[in-house]
């Protein structure tokens, strides 16, 4: 842990200046409340840096949150081991699991399953609670719940070191969530231009409390949180049901977790009621069950909060960017891929080369960063890797 001033700390032994220098600014924003919290896997973001923890008095960035609100990861354990999957190729399972859950950016369903029916429906219930129609940012929003995206999001069958078998996926709130946050953070700008607000970076700007625009902020930030957690239950199910074919046998679902970590919640923190958003980091309070993953072909985590009240009660919530996209095209190829997904059913595709391990922080270098903030319960390894392109 470091302290880079009264207001900012961090846990990344791994940062670089630009990073750093984002994270300055936002610590210095007259309403934090007391400090920044910087995770061991910041790298930089819109406006606000990835893997920041951000405390707000009076005020809310909606950049802090994202512009994919309740973006998360669920998993599951389920009965089998890794013997249980040796006894037949793993390919025609990677490839039910592309087919029963549509992948990349602008795919959605065709139709709404029966489970997908039901939760639209409690979404539904939840917009109107909210007082607004998400069909005015996305008219299909209803066909993209239970769909993954692109980028860093995925599905796998992964092993943990006792050889159980568990179920991992990592999605957010997809084209209806950005939507959201691109109108409130363009409202955000507006009303500070209006107010002559001169701020460091124009990705800073905030909504304050009490106004109308901050509060229909919260309420339809929230329910893209509701889409999110919704949207991972979903694509669990289809995933769980393509292993229960192919194995020939149901799944039980010995453990469910399902936790966000692009999302803001009132929290107190030195004594102080305040609003907490963490952009790329998890809530670690003492006992809670957490998922840190990993990149595409290295481990992701089980986790149980330490309560490190210097954090915020807060941890990585993965390995974090080391390489642009556009420079881990430049610097790695596909033979390159290939080689870090030895031992992993995967797409082989060069859509995923700028997704290769080695653009991403070294998950163990992060971990051991984590120390303090979360306890390991659990190492899972990849068998079975599902991305969009």
């Amino acid at each position: 842990m470091e302290h880079i001033n009264k207001r900012l700390v961090n846990w990344a032994s791994i940062l670089d200046p630009g990073t750093r220098e984002q994270a300055e600014k936002t610590s210095r924003m007259p309403f934090i409340h007391p400090h920044v919290a910087l995770m061991p896997d910041a790298h930089l973001g819109k406006g606000a840096t990835v893997g920041s923890v951000i405390p707000t008095l009076g005020a809310i960035i909606p950049a802090a949150v994202g512009v994919d609100i309740g973006c998360g990861m669920i998993a599951v354990r389920t009965q089998f081991t890794r013997e249980d999957l040796r006894s037949r190729p793993l390919a025609p399972l990677r490839q039910a699991i592309e087919k029963a859950v549509p992948l990349s950016a602008g795919k959605y369903n065709n139709s709404l399953t029966d489970t997908a029916r039901e939760r639209v429906e409690a979404l539904t219930r939840s917009a109107e609670e909210a007082g607004f129609d998400p069909a005015s940012y996305a008219g299909n929003w209803q066909l993209q719940l239970g769909t993954l995206g692109s980028g860093n999001h995925f599905i796998e069958v992964t092993v943990d070191e006792t050889d159980q078998v568990w179920l991992f996926l990592h999605s957010g709130s997809r084209g209806v969530g950005n939507k959201i946050a691109q109108k409130h953070i363009a409202i955000a700008r507006q009303q500070c231009e209006r107010r002559w607000i001169d701020l460091p970076d124009p990705d800073l700007a905030y909504l304050v409390e009490g106004e109308e625009q901050f509060w229909r902020y919260i309420r339809e930030m929230r329910w893209a949180q509701e889409f999110a957690w919704l949207n991972r239950e979903e694509m669990m199910d289809r995933v769980v049901d393509r292993l229960s074919d192919w194995i020939g046998q149901d799944v039980r679902r010995l453990e469910v977790l399902n936790c966000h970590h692009n999302y803001t919640e009132q929290e107190k923190h030195f004594g102080k009621d305040v609003w907490l958003s963490r952009k790329g980091a998890i809530n670690a309070e003492r006992g809670r069950p957490g998922l840190i993953p990993g990149s595409m072909g290295t481990a992701s985590y089980v986790v149980v909060g330490k309560g490190n009240p210097v954090s915020l009660n807060s941890s990585p919530h993965g390995a974090g960017r080391e390489y642009s996209r556009s420079r881990a095209r430049r610097t790695f190829s596909r033979a390159d891929l290939r080689k870090a997904m030895e031992g992993i059913e995967y797409r082989d595709t060069d859509a995923f080369i700028d997704e290769i391990p080695a653009a991403y922080k070294d998950i163990d270098v992060v971990m051991r960063d984590a120390e303090d903030l979360v306890e390991v319960r659990h190492t899972l390894r990849q068998v079975v890797n599902v991305k969009g392109d």
